[in-house]
């Protein structure tokens, strides 16, 4: 089974309220607790496909210990330093079909040792696995920004590829240390100032940029839109099936997860998009963030079409996104399903 590390800095306590219709009585309030953030949902979805995934993070105070409780009983692998103090947590209420937020934190910011121990951590579990994605806590000032200048730079010297997930002052530092594969979506490159125009040629010269600050291949989502890949030379567009959307906040993640979860068994990147946007498109049908199942992630790929774009050199060609047998046998029996994440 393949292994991705996971940096996923400050994990979350989620806590949704819905409403659970109840026959010939009417409604009662439904309850879910469940790990949560960014790197939580990549993670997830990650176990959904048949990958082995280690998560590094900090757990901090009474929240941590429950996180790790969580996270554990999903079958994650957690290396995590533990601390006193306030973890990162959210409460939401649902009962309207739209999220309301009741509370949330961001928790501490980490110290100085904290960050040391994390940072240790994650280059050991990265060089191990060989495969890392960097994604982000939900707070801005949890650590530095520079953090993720300095964790590319030191896992790609030690021949570990690196994913980032990022945006910001994040993203920024990440592609100074050099990346092998950026996603980042469109409206966050607009927020950057990074992008000027909706156009297809101005999110090209968008990507040119990035590749010349240090991304080596670039996902760029497009809301609704289909999103676009940069694999050297070549400029990928790629349609994901159209389907009911049910929550649309994961479906980012899951692109990533799913992407990297072909990358991990040794598929093309034009492959492992693919797989990526199946897996994105399975997850908007559903409540639970990261979740889906590999049958019919599989079956979804082959809805997706990926077209090349004329004027980088190569000739354009339309087609499904279908793989060899062996690729798809590559993708491990996917472990047994967790309660779905709310």
């Amino acid at each position: 089974m393949p292994d991705i590390a996971v940096f996923a800095p400050a994990p979350s306590v989620t806590v949704t309220v819905e409403d659970r219709g109840m026959d010939g009585v009417g409604t009662a309030p439904e309850i879910h607790v469940h790990a949560g953030g960014q790197g939580v949902w990549q993670a997830r979805m990650l176990r959904r496909l048949g990958v082995s995934v280690t998560l590094c993070c900090v757990l901090t105070g009474e929240l941590g210990r429950v996180v790790r409780g969580l996270l554990e009983g999903e079958g994650f692998r957690v290396a995590a330093i533990e601390r006193d103090g306030h973890g990162a947590g959210y409460v939401h209420d649902r009962r309207d079909g739209e999220r309301a937020t009741i509370a949330a934190t961001q928790g501490d910011v980490l110290g100085r040792h904290d960050l040391d121990e994390l940072y240790g951590a994650m280059l050991r579990e990265g060089i191990d696995a060989g495969l890392a994605i960097l994604s982000g806590p939900d707070g801005d000032g949890v650590l530095p920004a520079d953090t993720y200048r300095r964790l590319a730079a030191d896992l790609r010297t030690n021949d570990v590829r690196v994913v980032v997930d990022l945006a910001g002052d994040r993203m920024l530092a990440a592609l100074e240390g050099g990346v092998d594969l950026l996603k980042v979506s469109d409206e966050e490159l607009r927020a950057d100032g990074l992008l000027e125009g909706d156009d297809l040629g101005a999110i090209l010269r968008a990507v040119d940029e990035l590749r010349r600050r240090g991304a080596h291949d670039v996902i760029v989502t497009r809301a609704g839109r289909p999103f676009l890949v940069r694999n050297g030379s070549r400029t990928l567009e790629i349609t994901p099936p159209q389907l009911q959307i049910a929550d649309h906040r994961g479906a980012g993640d899951s692109l990533t997860a799913g992407t990297c979860a072909g990358l991990a068994v040794g598929q093309s990147l034009r492959e492992a998009v693919v797989t990526g946007a199946a897996a994105g498109a399975l997850n908007v049908t559903r409540h639970g963030l990261g979740t889906g199942d590999m049958e019919t992630i599989a079956r979804l790929r082959r809805s997706v079409v990926v077209r090349e774009l004329p004027g980088d050199g190569h000739d354009p060609d339309e087609s499904h996104g279908r793989i060899s047998p062996d690729g798809l046998a590559a993708l491990a029996e996917p472990a047994p399903a967790p309660e779905e994440d709310r």
